[in-house]
Parts: C-alpha cells; sequence; structure tokens
C-alpha cells in the first residue's frame, strides 16, 4: 500500500508543470516578479561566449529587464495556454533597447506572458512601464573597473533609491560568483509588495563579482 501511494506521488510530481502549480491558468496570480539583470555581468558569464548582441561593444546595457514574472504566494505559473496571439517580430525587436534582445522578449512572453491574461501588446507595455517605475542606482554604471563586493551593498541601494520598497519585496541573486539580478515584488497596479518565501532567497556572498558597463 505505501509503495502505491509513493508511486501515485511520484507521478503527480511529473505530471506538474514548470512552476510547480497544476492551475496554469492565463491571468490567474497574485502578483508580479520584476527581474532585473546586470548585463555586464551575464555576458562575461554567458552572453560573450553566445555572441549575443546584447554584449555587443556598441551597446551599454546595465540593469536589463529580464522579465516581467506573474507570481503565486507559493509557486508560479509557466507556459500557460492563452487565446492571445504571440508578438510579431517587430513587437519583440521593439523591446530590444531594454531586454537587451528580441529573442529574450519573445521568450519570457512564451513563458511568462502567456500566463499574464493580457495580450502580448499590453504584457510589453507593462514590463516597460514597470522597468521605468524603478529607480536603478546610477552608482553601479559609474564602475570603472571589476570589483567585489557584498550583496547586501546591491540591495541597500535599491532600497535607498526606491522609496516605498521594503527588504522584504526584493532579493538579489547570485551566479558563479557574481552578482546575477535584482528581483523586486510588485502588485498588479505596479506597486512594491513583500515577495513569497519561494522568492525571498538572497545571495549571501560577501565578495561577489561585479563587472562594470564596457
Amino acid at each position: 500500500m505505501r509503495a502505491a501511494v509513493l508511486t501515485l506521488w511520484a507521478s503527480l510530481l511529473i505530471a506538474l508543470p514548470l512552476g510547480g502549480r497544476a492551475d496554469d491558468t492565463a491571468g490567474q496570480f497574485d502578483y508580479y516578479v520584476l527581474a532585473l539583470s546586470w548585463s555586464p555581468n551575464w555576458c562575461a558569464l554567458e552572453g560573450d561566449a553566445r555572441g549575443s548582441d546584447q554584449c555587443d561593444a556598441r551597446h551599454d546595457h546595465g540593469w536589463i529587464l529580464h522579465g516581467l514574472w506573474p507570481q503565486y504566494h507559493r509557486g508560479w505559473p509557466a507556459f500557460c495556454q492563452t487565446a492571445e496571439r504571440p508578438p510579431p517580430r517587430a513587437m519583440t525587436a521593439a523591446m530590444a533597447d531594454i531586454m537587451g534582445t528580441a529573442g529574450l522578449a519573445w521568450y519570457q512572453w512564451k513563458k511568462h506572458g502567456s500566463c499574464s491574461g493580457l495580450s502580448a501588446a499590453e504584457y510589453y507595455a507593462l514590463s516597460r512601464e514597470a522597468y521605468g517605475r524603478v529607480t536603478r542606482p546610477e552608482i553601479f554604471r559609474r564602475l570603472d573597473r571589476t570589483v567585489k563586493l557584498p550583496a547586501s551593498v546591491v540591495e541597500e541601494a535599491f532600497l535607498k533609491e526606491n522609496t516605498g520598497m521594503e527588504p522584504d519585496g526584493i532579493t538579489i541573486t547570485c551566479k558563479d560568483g557574481h552578482i546575477q539580478e535584482a528581483r523586486l515584488c510588485l502588485s498588479r497596479d505596479l506597486d512594491p509588495v513583500p515577495c513569497g518565501q519561494d522568492v525571498v532567497r538572497d545571495c549571501t556572498l560577501r565578495d561577489a563579482v561585479f563587472t562594470p558597463v564596457r
């Protein structure tokens, strides 16, 4: 009997979507996570090797928009079925100025925008509005060399520049010893809100690498 129950649970877990929720219904979610990626670090770790246009010398990207992600208080939807049409190339290309590439814009719509309950145009417009509402600390763009710093310093800089944002509404992530992203939790109206427990996973490094804008 116990073996049968374990087998049932295993089959259910395998059947769950990537978000960990069975109810991946477009428009059904609790809040947004606005993910901002530090482009120079991404380029150093991955982008340069891929030959990504985001990392081309003619650009000077700093904090770019990785995505605006519908989120539950526990878990998140992903790759939702939606009646909305996918975005045309011109629409994704128009997002490259803040997202780095049209390819990222397309993927973010497919994985996350499809769960928003919005059309592609509405989702991108809301993403741009959310990106514009957040003050990205200018101090990081002034770096003229690679430095190592505590991840907490990055969080403190965002809190200082954004009135109304609280420590439980932002998390800083790291990857391979580098600062990776600042993830900010926002209501459907794009006001700061506390993050769910599965989002609050702050990087604890005290010597995280921070690469300057080229």
